[in-house]
């Protein structure tokens, strides 16, 4: 996995909040729908953050199927059994994506959302995914193209030093654009594709803009001489910017349903 982005306790609380927000419940929405997932199915999925996918996808299956979450954050994996405590056909261990701890051909369906571009070796990610999942079996991958970022500023040569320091929190910052492929060469077959965009035009609290950008600016102090003064000052901006109705961010994220290849 990168070593950016750590999700520590605070960092781990922000994240929750981030996914508290209409931008990402309507994107999980979507996952859940391409999921298509039945009762009496075993689901897996590959970083569970705070839980909230894996509770839906729990109540989906029921308790005659199987919910199995791995994280490589204590506090995250902390955070899905507490949420899932009152569903025990759940579970959640510590485990890397590229050495996932289940037999082959284990799972019905499997999903990733926002995990593979922190991946280094995501032809083992991928091959880790196809080998656990069932001949037939259909899988859910979501990421984000970090160069679809457009976000508004009156201070453009911040911005690029912000963001150049921001790029460091991941390792394939535009991995949807090489995914059909390597999908392709895992064993599976693609047959969907869609882009979710995250698109807040004005600045208010509930939304993914105004949670992901006070992350971003906590993460980029000290990275590529943004001082915390620097920072703070980045951050401000977008509260002046929503008072004069100049706010603008966008972001698109990648949907990839795809099949396992099933034996002749």
């Amino acid at each position: 996995m990168s070593g950016g982005l750590e999700f520590d306790k605070e960092t781990s609380r922000k994240v929750e909040a981030l996914y508290l927000t209409p931008d990402v419940v309507e994107q999980r929405c979507q996952v859940l729908k391409a999921l298509q997932l039945r009762e009496g199915e075993r689901v897996l999925d590959v970083g569970s953050g705070p839980g909230f996918l894996a509770y839906d996808m729990a109540a989906s299956v029921g308790r005659d199927g199987r919910v199995c979450g791995i994280d490589i954050s204590e506090d995250m994996l902390a955070m899905s059994r507490r949420r899932c405590a009152n569903q025990p056909w759940t579970e959640f261990q510590r485990a890397d994506a590229t050495r996932l701890p289940y037999p082959d051909n284990d799972f019905d369906a499997a999903v990733s959302t926002q995990v593979y571009e922190y991946v280094a070796d995501i032809p083992a990610a991928l091959a880790e995914l196809c080998r656990v999942t069932r001949p037939g079996g259909r899988v859910v991958v979501l990421d984000t193209d970090y160069d679809s970022l457009v976000i508004y500023t009156g201070d453009q040569p911040r911005m690029e030093r912000v963001l150049s320091a921001w790029d460091e929190h991941f390792v394939h910052g535009g991995l949807p654009r090489t995914l059909s492929g390597q999908l392709r060469d895992a064993g599976f077959t693609i047959r969907q594709r869609g882009v979710i965009p995250m698109f807040n035009p004005e600045y208010h609290d509930n939304t993914y803009a105004r949670r992901m950008l006070a992350i971003m600016a906590s993460f980029v102090v000290g990275r590529r001489g943004v001082s915390e003064e620097e920072a703070n000052a980045w951050l401000a901006e977008f509260s002046e910017l929503g008072k004069q109705g100049k706010f603008f961010f966008s972001l698109n994220r990648y949907l990839f349903v795809a099949d396992k290849v099933a034996v002749k």
